[in-house]
């Protein structure tokens, strides 16, 4: 219903949810979250063991060949950000890491940088 009036739809899953729960609605989604961290507040440390997950989503995505976004929230930095994409992210949520007072536009560049040159391709 909200896709006929022009709405995109999205499903986030919490670290201590599986991947499998997502992967039915996969289909119908625009956008898949993977929570990297509990949600509540920012400057929380990456959980790494999220990442199995966010590869079993890319896998489902590209094997049935759809254009959900794949998108990863949590702990986002300079370190993170490329082992989130090179798993197969296409989109992610930075905070702590970008909002640098004075040096936001700077710090922002820098990541996006990290993530392009993890050069990975995904449909």
């Amino acid at each position: 219903v909200i896709k006929k009036r022009g709405i995109q739809a999205g499903l986030a899953i919490l670290p201590k949810t599986s991947a499998d729960v997502l992967i039915p609605f996969l289909k119908d989604l625009d956008l898949a979250l993977v929570m990297t961290v509990e949600p509540g507040f920012g400057g929380q440390a990456f959980m790494a063991d999220m990442l199995p997950k966010v590869r079993a989503l890319r896998h489902k995505i590209d094997q049935q060949q759809l254009k959900t976004e794949l998108q990863v929230d949590g702990g986002i930095n300079t370190k993170t950000a490329p082992l989130a994409v090179e798993a197969g992210a296409t989109s992610l949520v930075a905070g702590s890491a970008v909002y640098v007072p004075g040096k936001t536009s700077e710090a922002f560049q820098n990541l996006q940088k990290l993530v392009s040159a993890a050069g990975v391709s995904h449909s």
